[in-house]
């Protein structure tokens, strides 16, 4: 049996380059498109599970039943609304609780993260009405990236997605299978920077794809990492992402400094953020 590396993607923000002016920015004020989640080996799954069930067994009691989910705990709303029956050291307790599961030792986080006003910047006058939607781009580098990271291991990767309708799913699939058949879909001569794998190594490494409920514990945990990884690239001393830095379970923690260009968490199209987060020459889309 092959040894597998399994990710689980959950996404976050919207997929459109252009943003529905009737919308209202998050209250972060920040315009996103984040694709990313978490690595586990597949021969590491039961001790996640086990420590994930212990998590709801402690908490039921409390009013705990839906799948964890970043916005709603946040929030304290919906299937989360019994958090605000808690005392503060109980609420500082659950989330230290699922703190520690996101900073789980047998997971490793990564995504790529797209700022929207820097990608429009970028690609709008060039492109004009041809733009990807931005889950191509994403989707392409972090599994791509992923796969980077499974061959350091030894394991072939299996692609876990979050569930969504039809289109979407179709959509994700067939971004899966342009990987496997002819590579990454981006100029071949602006990513060489990038060090893009061949098709033939992307095909003998992609395991499968698979679409996974919300009730999948490993995907709820890609949901609560992926919120402080987009944000991360705005606020670097984000609590909850400094937290996941401390815990090393970022990829960038465990792949050497010069790698983390080529293997790390992508943040693209950085262009308005300054200094601290200057984004990655272009790359080209098609």
């Amino acid at each position: 049996m092959a040894d597998v590396l399994n990710l689980y993607l959950d996404d976050s923000g919207t997929r459109n380059p252009d943003r529905n002016p009737a919308d209202a920015l998050p209250s972060h004020g920040h315009d996103w498109f984040g694709i990313g989640g978490i690595m586990l080996r597949e021969v590491d799954e039961e001790v996640f599970r086990t420590d994930h069930a212990a998590l709801y067994t402690k908490w039921q009691p409390f009013g705990m039943e839906k799948p964890l989910h970043s916005a709603e705990i946040r929030s304290q709303n919906k299937g989360f609304r019994w958090m605000r029956g808690c005392s503060p050291e109980q609420l500082a307790e659950f989330y230290n609780d699922v703190g520690r599961l996101a900073a789980h030792p047998r997971l490793t986080a990564i995504a790529c993260v797209i700022d929207r006003p820097g990608y429009n910047k970028r690609y709008l006058a060039k492109y004009s009405g041809n733009r990807w939607l931005l889950c191509k781009t994403a989707f392409s580098i972090v599994v791509e990236r992923a796969v980077k990271y499974a061959r350091k291991l030894g394991c072939r990767l299996r692609v876990n997605v979050e569930r969504s309708d039809k289109i979407v799913d179709a959509l994700l699939l067939s971004y899966y299978n342009q990987l496997r058949g002819n590579g990454p879909p981006f100029d071949g001569d602006t990513s060489a920077r990038y060090s893009p794998l061949a098709a033939q190594v992307l095909a003998e490494t992609l395991y499968e794809f698979q679409t996974k409920n919300k009730t999948s514990p490993p995907m709820q945990i890609a949901d609560i990492c992926l919120w402080p990884i987009c944000l991360g690239g705005y606020k670097p001393d984000n609590k909850s992402y400094v937290a996941l830095q401390t815990a090393r379970t970022l990829v960038d923690c465990n792949v050497l400094p010069e790698e983390i260009t080529t293997c790390g968490i992508k943040y693209s199209c950085w262009d308005l953020q300054g200094p601290a987060r200057l984004g990655d020459p272009d790359i080209s889309e098609p």
